[in-house]
């Protein structure tokens, strides 16, 4: 990462006893970037469901039907 002060060069004034300065001052970095994965989900599906209805008629006749 590389990083640079944005500090002005000039001087303040004379040089005060203390080592200090009203000009702003902002040290600026490059912007990081972050690839953030999610975490593996479990996701459960229900399965078909399966009915059956057993239909066990006969259809038919054993007699004759009549016509007349």
């Amino acid at each position: 990462m590389s990083c640079y002060d944005l500090c002005a060069p000039t001087s303040c004034g004379p040089t005060p006893l203390a080592n200090s300065c009203n000009e702003p001052c902002v040290r600026q970095c490059q912007d990081s970037t972050y690839v953030i994965q999610p975490s593996p989900v479990v996701v459960t599906l229900p399965g078909p469901i399966l009915s059956s209805f057993p239909q066990n008629t006969a259809v038919g006749s054993s007699a004759s039907a009549a016509v007349g």
